[in-house]
């Protein structure tokens, strides 16, 4: 089997530490233990207390029944017994795509969007067809040209919904169009969900309106605890039983620790929401602030999800000046080059609102050298 390079992953992986102000992550500011614990008052000693005395064996293989609650709160018709905690939305896309996807099928995906969703199908011999989001149309997607196309073939549609690394998202009645359009070729549709619950009220998972909808999402992005490395399926019963054979594949379960914490955060949804919207209407707002400043700049807003991607209209490469930009003023951005797209940066605006102050501040004095 082969695959692509992982761009983005390549890219933090090699410069992400040399970061000063790192303007490139798409976690909400990341939680500390004390605080993910905390959010509703509870004291961390105690909550370590109560786990004290538990073995470390395996745990429950699917997730706890208490977590599995806890995630089928988030949608409208999903049962609990089909939750399937997986390492993460990267664990999630996986084994939904391993599962379904075999030699010589159809996949279209949208693009640009995560790797992974195309990426993987290639690598297991399915054929891949790009339906692409274009910057004039505000990164919305071109329902006509899915129906283009779809072949009587084709056995999933990837999407993700809000899209990284555009932050745009892919609208409840554009969703029940691409459902109908997959309904009629018996197509899966996959969409990572990890940015949704930002987005807003007009959203709706994929799952809650279509039998084949296959939903992933994590505790990663909007809930602000990547650490723990916890994400799922939202499946139907029928396809929850397919993911099973091959789960056993791939994952035995999460850490009881893990899956612990994974619990009192979901528990406590509507806290760390509460936080994480303040900081990214907050930072938005700077964000849409500067661009307003920078003759060089523009920007399709986002849905209030923690990612934007900004065109930069200079002369040298988008790789180059992210390089050149995190040697001189330790700003670190994704080069739309990791998504195959020139002349655009990935920018997170999730991180603190002193970080990103700071670090637009800097990119601009860089693009003092670029000004007529």
């Amino acid at each position: 089997m082969d695959i692509a390079n992982f761009g983005v992953e390549e890219w933090l992986n090699e410069w992400e530490k040399k970061a000063i102000y790192d303007l490139a992550q798409s976690t909400v500011s990341s939680m500390t233990l004390e605080e993910a614990i905390n959010i509703d008052g509870t004291d961390p000693d105690f909550f370590f207390r109560n786990l004290y005395q538990t073995k470390m064996n395996y745990g429950y293989i699917e997730g706890s029944p208490e977590f599995k609650k806890e995630v089928a709160k988030l949608y409208r018709n999903v049962d609990s017994d089909n939750i399937l905690q997986t390492n993460g939305a990267t664990g999630a896309n996986f084994l939904a795509i391993f599962s379904l996807i075999n030699p010589g099928d159809h996949v279209v995906s949208m693009f640009p969007t995560y790797q992974q969703l195309y990426d993987i199908p290639r690598s297991f011999g399915a054929e891949v067809d790009f339906i692409y989001l274009k910057e004039e149309s505000g990164w919305k997607f071109p329902i006509d040209e899915l129906e283009n196309i779809i072949r009587s073939n084709t056995k999933m549609i990837t999407l993700n919904s809000a899209n990284n690394p555009t932050g745009t998202l892919i609208k409840e009645e554009d969703l029940r169009q691409i459902v109908n359009i997959a309904e009629r070729v018996g197509a899966y549709v996959l969409v990572d969900e990890v940015y949704a619950p930002f987005s807003s009220l007009d959203s709706t998972s994929v799952v809650d309106i279509y039998d084949k909808g296959i939903s992933t999402n994590s505790l990663s992005k909007t809930f602000s605890i990547p650490g723990i490395r916890i994400g799922w399926t939202a499946t139907s019963k029928e396809i929850a039983n397919v993911f099973r054979k091959y789960r056993d594949y791939t994952m035995i379960c999460s850490g009881i620790i893990d899956d612990a914490l994974a619990v009192h955060v979901l528990k406590n949804k509507d806290k760390v929401f509460k936080r994480n919207y303040k900081l990214l209407a907050d930072n938005l707002k700077q964000l849409k602030e500067w661009v307003e400043s920078e003759e060089l700049v523009s920007l399709v807003y986002p849905e209030y999800v923690s990612t934007s991607f900004v065109k930069i209209d200079i002369p040298i490469s988008i790789r180059e000046f992210c390089i050149d930009l995190l040697q001189k003023e330790g700003v670190l951005l994704v080069p739309g080059t990791a998504y195959e797209i020139e002349g655009h940066v990935r920018l997170g605006y999730c991180c603190s609102p002193e970080i990103l102050v700071e670090g637009l501040k800097r990119i601009s004095r860089y693009l003092n050298h670029y000004r007529k």
